[in-house]
């Protein structure tokens, strides 16, 4: 039986992986967004918390919310499936583009904001396992303008044969890998990025505070996953409120429990 590694794909272990080594981020960025990787020449590591715009707006918190050579990039790291994660991305694209510029600044200042998503479920029907989206006009294909950049990469579409002549795919199948013969197989690649990655990772798995760290989260998205799918088979809202009840325990964001169950704020509030 094939011994089970720490994963990679949970998000607090993807964040803890890439923000605590930044030559990794380096790497994973180059290879995502294809770019040679000595093109990138700073990463600035910013507040994953994008406050509303007013008391009644909505909350954002990034996974890796960044400044790279002048242009706003946030990676998200989805483990558990959502059906609105295609409105979710796009708003925090949106939040991400028009987050930083002032009062009275003139729009040429808004930078160029790419959102990358990483996620453990199928998305799109197609046999690719990235897809780029940008704005284009319908008919004659051309660009509005370079400055909304939208990738999905679908963990569930990636080969389980390790090519070490293709970043994009390397570093995306150390993010799935579950097992440790699936990280020794990407360690004999002999790319030296990966292997360093898969270094870290063994680390990791070898501090019990991140094993359980790791564990905890884990058991807290299957959970949230049963209850919500108990909670759409009765179709009642007390099924909604206890899965409410759970997240708020867990010290989730209100708009975050409002997005997964459809509850209003007020409701919420009233189960704290």
């Amino acid at each position: 039986m094939a011994k089970s590694a720490i994963r990679a794909k949970l998000d607090i272990i993807f964040k803890k992986l890439f923000s605590e080594n930044l030559d990794l981020l380096h790497e994973l960025l180059a290879g995502l967004l294809q770019l040679p990787k000595n093109s990138i020449k700073n990463i600035v590591i910013k507040n994953s918390e994008i406050l509303p715009d007013s008391i009644s707006g909505k909350f954002v918190r990034m996974d890796l919310n960044m400044e790279v050579d002048n242009q706003l990039i946030n990676v998200e790291m989805q483990y558990g499936t959502d059906s609105h994660y295609k409105d979710r991305t796009l708003f925090y694209w949106a939040k991400l583009y028009g987050g930083e510029l002032q009062s009275g600044e003139d729009y040429s200042k808004l930078k160029q904001s790419i959102c990358i998503n990483i996620v453990n479920f199928p998305v799109f029907d197609c046999p690719e396992f990235h897809s780029y989206f940008t704005v284009m006009e319908k008919n004659r294909h051309e660009q509005l303008t370079d400055k909304c950049a939208i990738h999905f990469f679908e963990l569930t579409k990636i080969s389980k044969k390790a090519n070490k002549d293709d970043m994009t795919e390397l570093w995306l199948q150390l993010i799935n890998a579950e097992t440790e013969e699936e990280l020794e197989m990407l360690s004999q690649t002999g790319v030296a990025p990966i292997q360093k990655a898969v270094y870290v990772l063994h680390k990791m798995s070898e501090d019990e505070k991140v094993q359980e760290m790791a564990r905890i989260r884990e058991k807290a998205l299957h959970d949230e996953v049963s209850a919500m799918s108990g909670a759409r088979r009765e179709g009642r809202a007390e099924g909604y409120a206890e899965v409410a009840r759970r997240l708020l325990k867990r010290n989730r964001p209100i708009d975050e429990i409002m997005e997964d169950t459809g509850l209003s704020r007020d409701e919420i509030r009233r189960l704290q």
